[in-house]
């Protein structure tokens, strides 16, 4: 996964509350075997009209935005199903962190787990800072080392569980966050077998092929 430390970039307002996982990423998109294309699926059905042409009239659809890093979100943000397609889509198309009030419970674990940063404010701060926005759009920095947002004259704290961060900020998924302890477990694998020598099956070289 990308480390997040200190992003600056565009951010875009979608204000509209209990978006959910389908209209993040139509079903349409969920047909292939492998994350190429998602992309392209990210907001498809408000992004382009039924003949496939930008809505020029969507957010991130607008000059200047075909950079954006975060989103300004309504309430209950990734609500719906369980679809990880919706994460993907988001860091494909670019997105670093999404800034809300509330998110849909395995939407907020998915993003974990891919290295999406999800910010949790009061709805009034999120609306300050949607507020303060020009027309839905304007430029962000997200510092999570100093847990601090920065967009305009606004400068906002935010609180993140320390181990998330710690993982966002090593760009480690939740195997790599396993594997950082390594040591630990081989230490104990060799103390268990030292004191239950039966658990452990030798590999044999002279079987029969």
């Amino acid at each position: 996964m990308e480390k997040f430390i200190r992003v600056s970039g565009p951010v875009a307002a979608l204000p509209a509350a209990n978006l959910d996982t389908d209209v993040i990423m139509p079903k349409s998109f969920l047909k292939g075997i492998d994350r190429s294309g998602l992309a392209v699926g990210l907001f498809h059905d408000l992004r382009f009209d039924e003949s496939g042409a930008p809505r020029p009239s969507f957010i991130l659809n607008r000059p200047g935005m075909e950079n954006t890093r975060f989103l300004l979100v309504g309430a209950n943000f990734g609500c719906g199903s369980s679809r990880e397609h919706a994460v993907w889509g988001m860091l494909q198309y670019g997105i670093r962190g999404i800034i809300g009030s509330s998110f849909g419970a395995i939407f907020a674990d998915n993003a974990a787990n891919n290295g999406l940063l999800l910010v949790s404010l009061p709805q009034a701060q999120v609306t300050e800072l949607m507020e303060s926005l020009d027309d839905g759009a304007g430029h962000m920095t997200v510092d999570l080392d100093a847990q601090r947002i920065q967009s305009g004259r606004h400068s906002v704290r935010f609180e993140i569980d320390q181990s998330l961060r710690r993982a966002l900020m090593l760009g480690l998924d939740r195997i790599g966050e396993t594997l950082t302890f390594a040591h630990r477990i081989r230490r104990f694998e060799q103390a268990h077998f030292n004191s239950n020598p039966w658990f452990k099956v030798e590999r044999r070289h002279d079987c029969p092929s």
